[in-house]
């Protein structure tokens, strides 16, 4: 995997991997309580054809964790002017659970900066969500919080995780949400989490969708993967968005839960491969041909 880079962004720190080259660049959205790390299984692969770009979100990671937006909307604003700062024009925007959500709206907001999308387990195409995320946006979760994820059970946790690991056991989908439950011990984490979770689910549910909204990027190729067994956004979503977008393809695989670029990495990869291969990227926007 490799090194983290940073960058100062409008006075925040911002962690990022940025590997491989190519004309074809590749952008990474992670998903809540997730980093660029979540990607670590795919970006080996991935660099070798393409560019790839994988940050850690404000308030995620090792980026700095503001009191500050954290709205689907800033997001996006945010990721446009990372993607400046390295000096890059367009690229296949690639978000995974609230990372999908995060792409969505960059495609809605700065069409011009994308060739094409791929959602994984994508937030923000309908109302259901896990119990767990719709009670921790409940009013006083943050009070709560230190004793769901008190350090000293982190730590005993992190011994665990190691010595199975050392006797080969390992279980790749419970490893990512391991480390999206540890990272919360932090309280700087905590808050920006809240805040990110709160912007975008309340006790119904998940309270964003774009179904309503992806008629307007009906010329971007688009492409969804999403695992059969996930638990935590339902697959059901995929095939709402295949509804809306019949020249979307979908992709389901068997006995994969929320994590399928954890869980099933060289299939993931095949398939951004082949989409990429068999899809044209979207030509710019009209105001922007001839710059």
């Amino acid at each position: 995997m490799s090194d983290l880079k940073y960058l100062d962004l409008h006075g925040d720190r911002v962690a990022y991997r940025d590997v491989g080259s190519g004309d074809e660049v590749l952008l990474l959205i992670h998903g809540m309580a997730g980093s660029s790390e979540t990607w670590r299984a795919v970006i080996p692969q991935l660099s070798k054809r393409y560019r790839v770009v994988a940050p850690d979100l404000l308030g995620h990671g090792e980026s700095a964790k503001p009191r500050s937006d954290y709205s689907l909307g800033a997001f996006a604003v945010w990721l446009r002017d990372l993607l400046d700062e390295l000096g890059i024009a367009r690229a296949t925007v690639i978000g995974q659970s609230l990372g999908g959500g995060v792409a969505m709206q960059f495609v809605y907001q700065h069409p011009d900066y994308c060739q094409r999308l791929v959602l994984i387990s994508s937030g923000g195409l309908g109302q259901d969500v896990g119990w767990t995320l719709r009670l921790l946006s409940a009013p006083g979760a943050e009070l709560l919080m230190p004793v769901i994820a008190p350090p000293p059970v982190i730590r005993a946790g992190n011994k665990l995780r190691s010595w199975l690991s050392a006797v080969s056991i390992q279980s790749p989908r419970g490893a990512e949400m391991w480390s999206a439950y540890s990272s919360l011990s932090d309280s700087p984490t905590r808050q920006a989490f809240l805040r990110t979770l709160r912007s975008v689910v309340d006790y119904r549910g998940q309270a964003v969708s774009a179904l309503n909204r992806l008629h307007l990027t009906s010329e971007l190729p688009t492409m969804v993967i999403w695992g059969d067994q996930d638990r935590i956004i339902p697959v059901e979503h995929g095939y709402a968005l295949a509804e809306v977008r019949p020249n979307s393809r979908l992709e389901v695989l068997p006995g994969v839960g929320h994590f399928p670029h954890v869980e099933k990495p060289n299939e993931v990869v095949d398939l951004i491969d082949d989409f990429i291969a068999g899809q044209r990227a979207a030509s710019p926007p009209a105001a922007l041909r001839g710059r």
